[in-house]
């Protein structure tokens, strides 16, 4: 990739790449962890709603903050310090700063930095992927339209698995599904912040220890980030969502191939060309043999014709697992390093212009599902709460059903009565108004105009 290369040269020039952090939590901590042995990368700032958060952010993460914190953005730049602030706003001005990474989690914040971040002419690392999937085919646009990158960011598993398609296509290959694995059962639609560790296997003292966030990591279990990041990915690499929502087959690293392929040839796609997510148990609860919980996969497929018979050979001659007939096999990774591996993507941004996912187009949506029956009155909690969970839609779906994001479906009051396991729509919420709630709207009169040529968009 010649990435570190790149960045000793800026270093030994005396131009590091100058970074701003938004967002002080456990994804940021782990970005801190690693910028600060980057050669090459100067960050120069960090935002965060408490600097006390930032500051001991700073101390679990190796920096010794008296030493590095110094008062103002033209003393950082000069002397390789940087700037704790509670207003991110001026840490996106900053004299010196070319890449903004924003890892707030917050869908309606990190719109906002965003559209900060292109109006300074900074590229912008995505962290908040709910974000991303709300209005980020929107935003993408604006950032080319102003000559920036907007991307997803690297070592979260969206970035991995657009790489890995990447590489399929550029390999000549027809990529049949891409996705990540995780643990799943029917069941965990309903988990709430209430029982969420039990369904992680560890105690809440645990939980808390390790800073962690229980709606937060409740998203992960009930089914809506998987939905979330599978819509992302599929709006970065044109691949379709399942219209009637993820399946989470239960398959090991050995069978991706074998299972993840289209029904007509025994798999459980129902079309070459899909993103899904594997579970790592099998519906009775016991382990998958080999699974892929914390990684994620590309399922690929050789020309089906006789003239693909030379690349079905060189399968088996190298070892690769695939489906009984030789046509479809499988690269994966096991895992992933989350913002331990971000400064991938800040270094593509700022030394090669390009993104390490990015929307092409609005293919996929992932809206709100009533967890519960919810009546007129009922508040809506949003991601990982106790009402709702995301469910990946495809776009024109979404759209014509008039489908809820779950990226908007936080602190909206219900005004007519939703039964368990439905969809949310515009129409049963007291949306209101608000910037963010603007840009959905654009995003959608934007792309439902010529849904066809989204992918091309």
């Amino acid at each position: 990739m010649n990435l570190a290369a790149k960045l000793r040269a800026r270093a030994a020039e005396g131009r590091p790449v100058r970074v701003g952090l938004i967002g002080a939590g456990k994804f940021g901590s782990m970005f801190l962890s690693q910028v600060r042995t980057t050669v090459g990368l100067h960050l120069m700032g960090i935002a965060d709603l408490s600097a006390d958060r930032a500051r001991a952010a700073l101390g679990n993460t190796g920096w010794t903050a008296d030493d590095v914190v110094v008062a103002d953005f033209d003393t950082a730049r000069r002397t390789g310090g940087l700037v704790i602030t509670e207003d991110a706003e001026a840490l996106i001005k900053a004299d010196g700063i070319e890449v903004i990474v924003d890892a707030t989690g917050s869908p309606a914040a990190g719109l906002k930095h965003a559209l900060m971040a292109i109006a300074e002419r900074r590229h912008i690392v995505m962290v908040t992927v709910e974000a991303d999937v709300l209005a980020g085919p929107l935003v993408a646009r604006k950032a080319a339209e102003a000559g920036v990158v907007y991307t997803a960011a690297y070592g979260d598993q969206p970035a991995l698995v657009c790489e890995m398609v990447d590489w399929a296509q550029a390999c000549g290959f027809n990529v049949v599904a891409a996705g990540k694995g995780t643990k799943y059962l029917p069941s965990y639609h309903a988990s709430t912040p209430d029982d969420v560790w039990g369904h992680f296997g560890i105690t809440a003292e645990q939980a808390a220890q390790g800073g962690m966030n229980p709606q937060m990591f409740n998203s992960f279990m009930d089914g809506t980030k998987s939905s979330i990041e599978m819509a992302a990915i599929s709006n970065a690499t044109g691949l379709k969502a399942p219209r009637d929502g993820l399946l989470f087959p239960p398959c090991g690293v050995d069978d991706l191939a074998t299972i993840l392929r289209p029904r007509a040839d025994g798999g459980v796609l129902e079309e070459n060309g899909q993103v899904e997510v594997v579970s790592s148990l099998e519906r009775d609860g016991r382990p998958v043999f080999r699974d892929l919980r914390w990684g994620v996969y590309v399922v690929f497929e050789s020309d089906p014709s006789a003239r693909g018979d030379y690349a079905r050979r060189c399968f088996r001659e190298y070892g690769m697992a695939t489906d009984p007939s030789g046509r479809y096999t499988a690269l994966y990774r096991p895992y992933h390093l989350i913002g331990l591996e971000l400064g991938i993507s800040v270094a593509a941004a700022a030394l090669r212009g390009e993104a390490t996912g990015a929307p092409i187009g609005f293919l996929s949506d992932a809206v709100a599902v009533a967890k519960k029956d919810l009546k007129p009155g009922d508040m809506l909690d949003g991601e990982g709460g106790y009402t709702v969970w995301g469910r990946i839609m495809r776009a024109e779906d979404s759209l014509a059903r008039g489908a809820l994001p779950i990226g908007l479906a936080h602190k909206v009051r219900l005004t007519r009565a939703v039964a368990k396991g439905d969809v949310v729509g515009w129409a049963d919420v007291d949306m209101g108004d608000s910037d963010t709630v603007r840009l959905r709207r654009e995003m959608e009169r934007a792309f439902a105009i010529a849904p066809a040529r989204n992918a091309a968009a």
